[in-house]
């Protein structure tokens, strides 16, 4: 809209055009107050109607709440205004009206059920706090970004769909592919390892994954955006180091640079950037501590998976991020490579933060012979990944990389119930739409 000045930037003596949503109005009898609220916040406007045109109060007070409104006057300065300042108009224009019956209180006086908010996520990001999360959550992004390319990482972009799963044929979704069966990309774990291979050496991506998950839970979703990180000549050791400096420049941006965000959501006191080593932990002294603390019905043997309750017991033991390293081979995927000098124990690790895994990641096995091995004991056909293999004939250094789930770092920074609160518009077994 030309012209147009932002509720924010609204300074007393000036003539502005201002355009927004009603947020709320106010009739006091002799004068009425028309709140009007863009995305930098809210600015009163002023009806005295005894001084004023009828049709341009009428104008102003019939408008129902949530539409969208041009208001042309001057700024005044009122102390007792929420902002300081308020219009007194000369024109009212009704752009788009509302209907007076709203799905959900965008003023948040009413609160409402998540599916309610998921169904209606237009009206839902209108309100402030959660507005916030997403301002949060584009920041996150940008940082993330910024340290990987501060670590010398190229950005790619690999195929979402795929012939073949990343890690065989379960958990995929399939599709149709000009009558042939392809799947949605579990994951661009293979392709990036081509690229580590490749000239780039070293490569990021921020994209979409989608697994075909039966969970039902306030953690899972079945489209998810992965943050992903592949690096040549790196061994799992330094793909940890690499990950830990992402998820530290991602609490470090929003400390810096969203103040006014984590107020809306209260956090401002507690919201703290994680300093120091994250502990790296096997997981032989992961199960100690867990079952030293008695809280598990069943005490943990070697080569058994983290539950979610375990997970739980651990994170509140230790307290901060960490990692888990030198997993079973057995419980590790088929790429991830072994110990040199203990093949029944893998590179792999994940990172944690006390509520839930973020990250899983470890050294490749880059040696052809060895990667094939790996297929056939997973019950997988190599022949069915050839595109994949062959490049490990063509000279594949060694590399290590990590995925990270983005929605759940979200999530664990900012103490979010539910992992959909951090999605615009979240994919899980009930919801298709919107």
């Amino acid at each position: 809209m030309e012209n147009r000045t932002y509720t924010a930037d609204a300074e007393p003596g000036d003539h502005v055009t201002v355009a927004g949503w009603v947020h709320e109005i106010r009739d006091l009898g002799g004068i009425a107050f028309l709140i009007l609220r863009d995305k930098t916040g809210k600015i009163q406007i002023k009806f005295e109607k005894e001084e004023m045109d009828d049709d341009l109060v009428e104008a102003g007070l019939d408008a129902s709440r949530e539409s969208v409104v041009s208001v042309t006057g001057t700024v005044d300065e009122e102390p007792r205004a929420p902002t300081g300042v308020e219009v007194t108009p000369d024109g009212f224009e009704v752009i788009a009206p509302a209907d007076p019956e709203l799905p959900l209180d965008p003023s948040g006086k009413v609160d409402a059920e998540l599916p309610t908010r998921l169904d209606n996520r237009t009206l839902d990001l209108r309100k402030p706090d959660v507005k916030a999360v997403f301002e949060i959550r584009a920041e996150v992004l940008r940082a993330v970004r910024e340290q990987f390319r501060d670590d010398g990482c190229t950005e790619i972009n690999t195929p979402k769909i795929v012939a073949t799963g990343t890690e065989g044929g379960t958990e995929l979704f399939p599709i149709s592919y000009f009558g042939e069966e392809a799947f949605m990309n579990q994951s661009p774990q293979l392709f990036k390892q081509l690229m580590a291979g490749s000239g780039l050496e070293k490569v990021f991506e921020i994209g979409p994954i989608f697994r075909a998950e039966e969970h039902n839970t306030p953690r899972h979703l079945n489209e998810a955006t992965s943050i992903d990180f592949e690096g040549a000549f790196h061994d799992h050791t330094e793909a940890m180091d690499v990950v830990e400096g992402i998820v530290k420049a991602a609490y470090e941006a929003v400390a810096e640079n969203c103040q006014e965000q984590l107020e809306l959501l209260d956090l401002e006191d507690e919201f703290e950037a994680p300093s120091g080593d994250f502990p790296r932990l096997t997981y032989e002294e992961a199960l100690d501590r867990i079952n030293a603390t008695g809280e598990l019905d069943e005490m943990l043997v070697y080569g058994d998976d983290l539950s979610t309750e375990a997970e739980r017991v651990l994170g509140e033991e230790v307290g901060e991020h960490y990692f888990i390293v030198d997993w079973p081979s057995e419980i590790k995927p088929f790429y991830i490579k072994d110990y040199d000098d203990d093949a029944e124990t893998s590179t792999g690790f994940d990172l944690m933060h006390p509520r839930m895994e973020l990250v899983s990641g470890g050294q490749r096995e880059h040696r052809y012979e060895e990667l094939v091995a790996g297929f056939e004991q997973q019950g997988l056909d190599p022949d069915e990944f050839e595109y994949y293999t062959k490049m490990f004939k063509y000279g594949m250094p060694p590399h290590a990389g990590w995925g990270l789930g983005g929605e759940r770092l979200v999530m664990t920074m900012l103490g979010l119930d539910n992992i959909r609160e951090a999605v615009l518009f979240p994919r899980d077994r009930q919801r298709l739409s919107p």
